[in-house]
Order: structure tokens, then sequence, then C-alpha cells
């Protein structure tokens, strides 16, 4: 998985989450037409919003995706709407449904969420060639360059 980052008007991003959710009462409900209607009612939920499916897996009694979502989308409202329009969707198309779930529920409350970014070991490197390219970039001698958090060069 590349560590590609996306852009917006004025943002460089790289927000991935690895989500997982369950239909109500964690039925085994997902198999079937309802997999493939629900497989195409979130990728199409998702480009909608602007969020990239990184990868997707329906098991009977959950789902999980790796997203990219933007940082203008809070992963709350994105779930929300993620979850409440599929489930209109899958009502529309599939209304035995509503007798087994009721009051077009079809998604349990909540969801588990986690982010997904690079380790410690990048961040550090990251962090510590970062001084390297500036000072090129700034054309900068390194006995002129004080450190912050160190003091003075020798």
């Amino acid at each position: 998985m590349a560590n590609k980052l996306n852009s917006l008007a004025h943002t460089k991003w790289m927000c991935k989450y690895h989500i997982v959710f369950i239909p109500k009462y964690r039925r085994k409900i997902i198999y079937n037409q309802y997999r493939r209607d629900l497989q195409d009612y979130i990728k199409l939920l998702c480009k909608y919003k602007g969020v990239e499916i990184i990868e997707g897996h329906m098991m009977p009694d959950h789902v999980h995706l790796l997203l990219s979502i933007p940082p203008k989308i809070s992963v709350a409202s994105f779930m929300g709407y993620l979850k409440g329009k599929s489930a209109l969707m899958m009502f529309d198309k599939h209304a035995n449904l509503k007798y087994k779930f009721g009051n077009r529920h079809f998604w349990a409350e909540g969801y588990y969420v986690t982010t997904v970014g690079m380790n410690e070991a990048t961040i550090q490197k990251y962090i510590r060639d970062q001084e390297k390219k500036d000072m090129v970039t700034d054309k900068l001698i390194s006995h002129e360059y004080e450190d912050p958090f160190k003091g003075p060069r020798k």
C-alpha cells in the first residue's frame, strides 16, 4: 500500500481509516444478491463523497473497509451517511428486509474505527532527513544552522 498524498485546494492529506460495522442484531444477511447490492451501494456512496475505497471485504455478519476520507469530512458524519443511505437503498430494493429488521434500521448502531498511518520509524527518518533537505534547499551552511531543540551546532 503506497503512502500517496491527496490534495484539496490548500491541503495535502493522507487520512486512512480501517472501519468495521455490522448489520442490526449481527444477522448473517450479507450474502448473494444482498452482498452484491451492498457492494454497489457502498461504492456509489463513497464516490459521491470523494472517499476512496482502498480495500474492502464483506462477511455474512460484518463489513471491513479501508478508506481514505478527506479531512473536510468527519468519520462520524461519513459513517452516518454511508450506513443511513445504504440502509434506505437496501430497503427500497429488498422490501422483505423491513420485516426482518423493522424501523428501517439495517445496520447496528456504532462502528469500529482505527487510523492507518506511517509507522514510527518512517516518521523519525522523515524528521531526521528533513533538516538535510532544508539545508540544501535554503543553501545554509551547517555551522550557521541552530537547532531550536538542541542549541547551536558545533
